[in-house]
């Protein structure tokens, strides 16, 4: 495809998978699809493998040859673009691989966006040095995927936008679903980390599995709980009835929820989770906590069934009422697909575009600036 000159130069700057993640997986499919549309976009990795892959094992020196060559690619980068999109997260992510794309946007002049993600971003603004506002204050444009952060920044005295995350459709297929099946199948697509309370989902399973002996439960997702998950299985007798499969990559994930005639999300902080997006888009109804900015990105009885945080006996109540009322069940469907239309492509790139274009415009008003205010 011909290049679209009403496009700027973008540095796009953030993680790729592996491993497979919500900011990983939007900056992935954002830069795909940018290039796809003829942009000319260039990514500054911020997760770059080891080379050589040894030292990776080393914690001191993997962090110094990590960093260093990103810096040097991030600076030269970023004297090539018209607009900076800075894919940012709270805590030593923010300061590490963030912070310095801002800054070195400010030092040349050039207009930078940054992308804010994450549920916890209350927290880390709140007790988080002072600079950390101070240079948030400084970017061209704030842009959140929620209203929810939306609200956090405005709590701080931050103004933003909300350009949602992104849902490639094709990726997803509407797999056809009975009434009622004596053997439904639940999923969890989560990492195994407190977060995300991956606990609650097999308390609710075990009620579930009460009034469905047949019924599964696939947890693909990994991380450091996976020991004392495994042992809490066991311990509520749940057997070969939950299988933790481990990360799903991006290419085989479709078929997961395509097999799945519930998504139980636990999670206790959050802020648009692209699991939900995609069960919607695979016709897959949820049930969720109504934890951080998920009640802005569903609607509870009309999209996905929404409980308290922590509470399992909800959880395995609403997800019984799915399993239990194929009324229920196709009308969640039904709201769900034509819901996450909002979040395709073709919709979310007239946003993206109009976001560059504005912050390319500001270009000329930017001057170069090494302090911030304090």
């Amino acid at each position: 495809m011909s290049t679209d000159n009403t496009w700027p130069r973008i540095a796009l700057v953030g993680p790729l998978p592996p491993p497979s993640g919500g900011m990983a997986n939007q900056c992935e499919q954002l830069l795909r699809l940018l290039r796809a549309e003829g942009v000319r976009v260039e990514l500054v990795r911020t997760n770059a493998p080891y080379r050589p892959a040894w030292i990776g094992r080393v914690p001191v020196l993997r962090a110094g040859a990590r960093l260093l060559p990103f810096l040097v690619e991030l600076w030269r980068s970023i004297g090539r673009a018209e607009v900076v999109h800075v894919f940012a997260n709270s805590g030593w992510a923010w300061h590490l691989l963030a912070l310095p794309a801002v800054v070195m946007a400010r030092l040349r002049g050039t207009a930078v966006i940054v992308n804010y993600r994450g549920g916890l971003a209350d927290e880390f603004l709140r007790t988080g040095p002072r600079h950390v506002k101070a240079w948030l204050a400084r970017a061209t444009l704030r842009v959140t995927p929620s209203a929810f952060l939306l609200r956090v920044f405005a709590e701080h005295g931050l103004d933003a936008e909300v350009i949602p995350n992104i849902i490639d459709l094709s990726r997803f297929a509407v797999a056809a679903h009975p009434g009622r099946r004596d053997a439904p199948h639940l999923i969890v697509t989560r990492n195994l980390e407190p977060i995300y309370d991956i606990p609650t989902a097999l308390r609710a399973f075990a009620q579930v599995q009460l009034r469905y002996p047949a019924a599964r439960l696939t947890v693909a997702g990994s991380g450091p709980q996976r020991a004392a998950l495994l042992q809490l299985a066991a311990e509520l007798g749940l057997g070969e009835a939950v299988h933790f499969s481990g990360r799903i990559d991006n290419a085989q994930i479709g078929a997961l929820y395509a097999s799945a005639d519930c998504l139980l999300n636990p999670t206790t902080a959050d802020n648009m989770p692209i699991s939900i997006l995609e069960a919607l888009a695979s016709g897959v109804p949820v049930v969720s906590t109504n934890a951080g900015g998920i009640p802005d990105l569903v609607q509870h009885g009309v999209t996905a069934l929404l409980v308290p945080v922590g509470n399992h006996a909800a959880m395995a109540h609403e997800a019984l009422r799915v399993l239990d009322d194929a009324a229920v069940a196709s009308a969640l469907r039904r709201a769900g697909l034509a819901e996450v239309q909002r979040f395709a492509w073709p919709h979310v790139k007239r946003q993206w575009q109009s976001a560059y274009q504005r912050a390319s415009h500001a270009r000329g008003s930017v001057r170069p600036s090494p302090e911030p205010a304090p």
